[in-house]
């Protein structure tokens, strides 16, 4: 696991995104193809945003999978992850992808996971764009995660922390109206991809940050078994490691 300090919030979008770059397109020139998985939320805004403007890449040869959805979300919801990704990702790329598996929770929660687990199962990740929650979780595994399941996507019970920042972030109009329940990708899963990408700014992940990076790994603290995985790397802007060790 590598730790990258940026200057500030657009260069950490910048770096986090050519880094992702690279490796998408050293799997098209490996195997013709790239699988990618992308993430929602604030901290994404910056690396999406340089993403979408990468200069002579072939998105045409990229099959993208994103990490989680409320369960009961419709997709024209303000909150909806996959409306999230079709306007900030798909909608804005030159050309539109091989594939993009959306995740629907919208009725039938287990069918999504056996679905989509089926697919992914076929295609091997070769780099996953992640963040990590206030609350330490990895997509929608909030403490204490599971680290043992195999199952690439599960249904999982969101902590009131994890519902707080949804609900600061301006997603909801209220606690109250944020979903208790989602469909996850599995950590082990997020663990199998080749390359991950982890964007996280801003001070409000400080506390989360240092837990997960100087800590150690444990289901309480989800993000922190990111130290285990041999490509990873940690972009952050100075508020978000500003709880860190000198390095």
């Amino acid at each position: 696991m590598n730790v990258v300090v940026c200057a500030d919030k657009q260069d950490l979008g910048s770096q986090a995104a050519a880094d992702g770059i690279s490796a998408i397109r050293d799997a098209i020139a490996r195997k013709g193809q790239a699988n990618v998985i992308v993430a929602t939320g604030a901290s994404q805004f910056e690396m999406l945003g340089e993403l979408v403007q990468a200069k002579n890449l072939d998105w045409g040869k990229v099959v993208f999978f994103h990490l989680d959805e409320y369960v009961g979300m419709k997709i024209d919801h303000p909150a909806s992850f996959r409306k999230y990704l079709k306007e900030r990702l798909v909608d804005r790329l030159p050309m539109p992808p091989k594939a993009f598996h959306y995740l629907s929770a919208e009725t039938d929660p287990a069918a999504e996971c056996s679905r989509l687990g089926e697919i992914i199962r076929l295609h091997p990740i070769d780099v996953a764009f992640i963040g990590i929650g206030e609350n330490g979780h990895l997509a929608f595994n909030d403490p204490p995660a599971d680290f043992q399941t195999e199952e690439p996507y599960i249904v999982v019970e969101l902590d009131e922390a994890c519902r707080r920042q949804q609900f600061g972030e301006g997603w909801f109009p209220s606690l109250e109206a944020v979903p208790t329940k989602a469909v996850s990708m599995s950590v082990r899963h997020i663990l199998k991809s080749a390359k991950i990408v982890c964007s996280v700014p801003d001070e409000r992940k400080a506390e989360a940050v240092r837990n997960a990076l100087e800590g150690p790994v444990k289901p309480e603290v989800p993000a922190s078994i990111l130290q285990q995985h041999g490509a990873c790397t940690i972009y952050l802007d100075p508020p978000a490691a500003s709880l860190l060790r000198p390095r």
